[in-house]
Order: C-alpha cells, then sequence, then structure tokens
C-alpha cells in the first residue's frame, strides 16, 4: 500500500526504518502491515489527505529542530553527497565513530556526557539509534587513545552501556574526505560485526582482519594450513600465540594477561617453534603466524 502512495505523491521516499535525521519538509508515515516508513513532502499533501493518512498510518513524530546547522551540513555531506561544510582553509579533521551496545540509549545524555570529554567544541552526528560519529576538528592535541578507553569505562558506569570507538585519521578537510570516511566506517561495521565489542578500533588493528577476511579460499588455506592444524590441536597455543603477538612479543605484558609463568609462557612458545619451524623473533615468521591467527580465528567464528 506504501509503494502505490509513492505515485501520488511525488517526491515521496520509502524508509525501511525509522530516519534519523528527517527533513522538516516531509511527513513521515509508518506501516505495521508493512513495517516501512514513507516520506512525504508536506507541500504534496493537502490538509483532508493528511488527515485520511493520519487515520491510515501513523505519523512520526520528530523532534528536528534539535540538530544544529552544522550537524545537518555534516550529515548531507557524509551521507547525502552535499557540498562539505565550510572552514577556514588548512582544516584538519578525524572522525571518531563509536557504536553503543545496550538496551536503552539515551541520545541526549549521552551526546552531553561525550562533548564533555573533549576541551574542543566538537559537532556530534547519530547515523542511527545506537552509532554516532565525532567531528572533530584539530586544533590542539586530541584525545588520546588512553583517554577513550576511561571515556568508554566511564560512559558503561553512569548509563549501563557499552560503547566502543573507531579512531580515524586526520585528513585535510576536502571533497575526498567523504570516500575516506566511507572507507573507515566500512572497517568499524566489521569490528563490530567480526571482531567482537573491543573498546578501541583503528585502522591497524582492523585492517589485517579484514584482509584476511576477504582473501580467496584457496589463499587462506595455502597459507595457514600447517599452522592452523596446530592450533586445530591445541587451543591454548593458538590464544597464547595470538596473545604473544599482540602485545608486540613483549613476554612479560603477554604473561601478565595470560596470568602464566614466563617460563609456562616461553614453553608454549618453543613448543610451537618446533612444531611449525617457525620462530616468532623474526618479522617474517611473527607476520606470517599471525596472519594464520586470523584465518584460524575467523574459521571458528563461521
Amino acid at each position: 500500500m506504501l509503494r502505490k502512495l509513492l505515485s501520488l505523491f511525488k517526491n515521496s521516499i520509502l524508509f525501511p526504518s525509522l530516519p534519523e535525521i528527517p527533513s522538516e519538509q516531509f511527513h513521515y508515515f509508518f506501516s505495521e502491515a508493512e513495517n516501512e516508513w514513507i516520506g512525504i513532502p508536506k507541500t504534496a499533501v493537502s490538509e483532508k489527505e493528511l488527515n485520511l493518512l493520519k487515520v491510515l498510518y501513523k505519523l512520526g513524530e520528530f523532534q528536528v529542530s534539535r540538530a544544529s546547522a552544522a550537524e545537518k551540513g555534516w550529515h548531507e555531506y557524509l551521507f547525502l553527497n552535499a557540498p562539505p561544510p565550510q572552514y577556514h582553509s588548512e582544516t584538519y579533521i578525524r572522525f571518531i565513530q563509536f557504536s553503543i551496545h545496550g538496551d536503552e540509549v539515551n541520545q541526549v545524555e549521552i551526546e552531553s556526557a561525550l562533548k564533555g570529554f573533549f576541551t574542543e567544541e566538537v559537532i556530534i552526528i547519530w547515523e542511527s539509534a545506537s552509532r554516532g560519529i565525532v567531528v572533530e576538528e584539530k586544533k590542539q592535541i586530541s584525545l588520546s587513545e588512553e583517554e577513550l578507553i576511561s571515556m568508554s569505562e566511564t560512559l558503561e558506569s553512569d548509563f549501563y552501556v557499552k560503547i566502543s570507538f573507531f579512531i580515524g585519521k586526520l585528513n585535510l578537510l576536502s571533497e575526498a574526505m567523504r570516500t575516506k570516511f566511507l572507507l573507515e566506517q566500512e572497517y568499524f561495521s566489521f569490528a563490530i560485526s567480526k571482531l567482537g565489542n573491543s573498546t578501541i578500533f583503528t585502522f591497524e588493528r582492523v585492517f589485517p582482519a579484514y584482509l584476511a577476511h576477504h582473501l580467496p579460499e584457496e589463499l587462506k588455506y595455502r597459507g595457514s594450513q600447517e599452522i592452523v592444524e596446530v592450533f586445530r590441536e591445541d587451543p591454548e597455543m593458538f590464544s597464547t600465540i595470538k596473545v604473544f603477538l599482540e602485545n608486540n612479543s613483549n613476554a612479560s605484558m603477554t604473561a601478565k594477561k595470560l596470568y602464566i609463568h614466563r617460563n609456562t609462557l616461553q614453553y608454549r612458545i618453543d613448543k610451537f617453534t618446533e612444531k611449525t619451524g617457525i620462530g616468532l623473533k623474526d618479522f617474517y615468521g611473527a607476520f606470517t603466524v599471525f596472519l594464520a591467527c586470523l584465518l584460524f580465528e575467523q574459521n571458528q567464528k563461521n
């Protein structure tokens, strides 16, 4: 039924879910039977037609005035292919994406809390009910990774939600920035779905797993078969080697994280080298084994 309205009201738009940043120029109606929304231009609807539509469908009530002109400008640039917002020349911007995991997300309170952590004014855009973007202009030293972890812990304690961040790269504001953002958005979506609910993600942390995931099946098999067999036989070996490599081959830090003695750690590393013939002190050996760790982990989740 909603699709018939597309031909009755010019420039109407169907939406699979509730629009996060609705336009003030549209009425939005929801069909429970079809579980879809439709946006109809206000100029295309007479008062009589509006009253009839209200009887047939649920009229969405939005607080569209809450978003500032700057927030709307960034949203239209990133998602609607509009021109970039006006800034002075040589402006550097980074995007910090966030995803909130929890039953109830109070956007107003969380947005206020997020802004309180930044020393400079930032813009926050909501992509959905639980995902958003912090637009940060580089004026001075930005929040560090440790500070973002602290922010996450504070929000988790105050709002009983889990929040993950993807720290984007600092880039000169230009037309190409939208493309760079969309890539970072893709990496973040991949990380959330494939890498668990970690607190902090960056390109460097996500891309190796992203690359491993998209390798052709034949290459996955060729590059990891013998190492994966060792991990299958001894899952404890897998977790030990992966944590060791993730901690820059630092034995003390790895032993502490795994709650084992350093001698136990060294025994497992020596055992792995004996079985595979690959030394982890060599960069190429460590790289190959870490790729095999990612492939094994992804195979276990599938």
